[in-house]
């Protein structure tokens, strides 16, 4: 007589709203705070506007229902879901398992850097120079040249990152990523929206904000803005490898999915846009106070977080509560998205092996974060980090994307079914218009994206960068990605892992 196994909890979130919670809190990351507002400056200001709401509707929403509908409607984490679809395409889930291990093993050392800084705030430690004091004193950075010196600033902070987020992971779906999302989500719109205020309380406010808003018509004509718009969005929203089809696994089968796609993807870009008044009043400030025009003092990612900003607080009224809002905002944003990317690798590595939750919690977070103190608390840590979030960013997350949406869409041909699985409780009914956007539209639009980024990365090696540290580094990152996930397929699945997806919320383990 067979034994039947009880069921394997794989976790699931308690209602809609903390579903929504923690994709949102997925989405809102680091890239809405210091990118974004860069972006929009560069592609045309107020007139990017109208190519970033394009880039929304015609592929950031309907991608982000696509990886819903893989999740929802197979009820397994990225692998188990594409191996459902089609054996052949389990590799897609396995590669964007592969990306997330990368993406989370430095995404915690720049928590570990916003966490300091929240200290540093009150401190003001940079002195009179931030990037002096960022790269030399802080992180003893070397330059073109890799070096395995230790860092003692960056241990204490790193560890604390990975030994909350451990926790949380083992304390499961809801308890650990959803109770963590209900609370990290408002305190950090409470505290950004205080930034928001005191920065527009600040001189020279209305400087920063009129060179944000005054819109370059001209530069619609750019086809780079164009590309740029549907880059932030598809980065933005974390779409493409595998925290949303992982996150839709655990929503109820009746829960309106396209509905809350629609919200997740608008309060997206509302806190984007949010963040951009918010940082251009700050260098607004910054550049009345220096002397300098705006365009002088622009910068995004980490020169925006730990060089500009350092520098606005310096100078400005009540600077300790600006920049303690400011870090405090990176560090929430951050680790919600952090916690999400750790989801998929976990919840892969649970449907393939079947482990526990915190059995799976352990072989999957405790390696990761050795290799991420090791190598992120040393003095090549940045270069590393730079070249890796680069190259994984462009030629992983933008490559996956679009193999996944062709793969599904052309090779299993499994797209209308999913449109129906969605329509079925769900208050936007998709329909022919959305098969078409995610089987032709915004594939074709990928490919362009990609084909510029390649031509790019070939005629200008990525940050002056040497040619092998490009090719370890950032080729060798994303290859090794994509090696990883064929060769994680090539085993089979137990035979108690029913490859069908159940057709209800529990799952049987025979």
């Amino acid at each position: 007589m067979t034994q039947v196994r009880a069921p394997i909890d794989r976790g699931r979130f308690s209602n809609k709203t903390v579903f929504i919670m923690a994709a949102i809190g997925s989405a809102v990351g680091l890239g809405n705070i210091w990118r974004f507002p860069y972006v929009a400056y560069e592609g045309g200001g107020g007139a990017f506007i109208l190519p970033y709401l394009v880039a929304l509707l015609a592929a950031g929403i309907p991608l982000l229902l696509l990886d819903y509908a893989i999740g929802h409607s197979q009820r397994g984490s990225a692998p188990l879901s594409f191996a459902r679809l089609s054996r052949r395409l389990e590799f897609i889930g396995w590669w964007q398992v592969a990306i997330c291990v990368v993406i989370s093993v430095y995404y915690a050392a720049i928590l570990a850097w916003s966490v300091q800084y929240v200290g540093f705030s009150f401190t003001q430690a940079w002195g009179d120079d931030p990037e002096a004091f960022f790269f030399t004193e802080f992180l003893r950075a070397t330059e073109n040249e890799v070096t395995l010196d230790f860092v003692p600033a960056v241990l204490i902070p790193m560890v604390i990152i990975w030994v909350v987020a451990i926790a949380v992971m083992a304390l499961g779906v809801q308890r650990g990523i959803g109770a963590t999302s209900v609370v990290f989500i408002p305190v950090l719109l409470i505290a950004f929206i205080a930034l928001v205020v005191q920065a527009l309380a600040l001189p020279g406010a209305i400087d920063g904000l009129q060179s944000l808003f005054a819109p370059n018509w001209a530069a619609l004509l750019d086809p780079a803005v164009w590309a740029s718009a549907f880059g932030q969005i598809f980065f933005s929203l974390s779409v493409g490898f595998g925290i949303m089809i992982t996150y839709a696994s655990y929503v109820g089968r009746k829960i309106d999915m396209t509905g809350s796609g629609l919200v997740v993807g608008f309060a997206n870009s509302g806190f984007e846009l949010l963040a951009g008044i918010g940082v251009f009043s700050a260098l607004g400030f910054l550049a009345q106070a220096s002397g300098a025009a705006v365009a002088d003092v622009v910068a995004d990612g980490i020169g925006l977080a730990f060089i500009a900003f350092p520098a606005i607080i310096s100078q400005a009224p009540f600077g300790e509560l600006l920049g303690m809002l400011f870090f405090l905002s990176l560090v929430l944003a951050g680790f919600t998205s952090l916690v999400s990317i750790l989801e998929v690798v976990i919840s892969a590595v649970r449907d393939k092996l079947e482990l526990g939750r915190v059995g799976a919690t352990l072989v999957v977070t405790v390696p990761m974060a050795i290799v991420s103190i090791l190598l992120f608390t040393t003095t090549s840590g940045i270069l590393v980090l730079d070249i890796a979030d680069h190259f994984i960013n462009r030629f992983g997350i933008l490559l996956v994307a679009l193999v996944a949406m062709l793969a599904v869409g052309w090779a299993v041909r499994r797209v209308p079914s999913l449109a129906e699985h969605m329509s079925r409780y769900g208050s936007l009914k998709l329909g022919r218009w959305w098969i078409v956007l995610v089987t032709i539209v915004t594939p074709a639009l990928l490919a362009v994206m990609l084909g510029l980024e390649l031509i790019t990365a070939v005629s200008e090696p990525y940050g002056g960068f040497p040619g092998w540290m490009l090719a370890v580094f950032g080729w060798g990152t994303a290859a090794a990605a994509l090696l990883a996930g064929i060769l994680l397929s090539i085993p089979k699945w137990r035979s108690t892992t029913p490859l069908e997806a159940p057709e209800h919320d529990e799952e049987v383990i025979r």
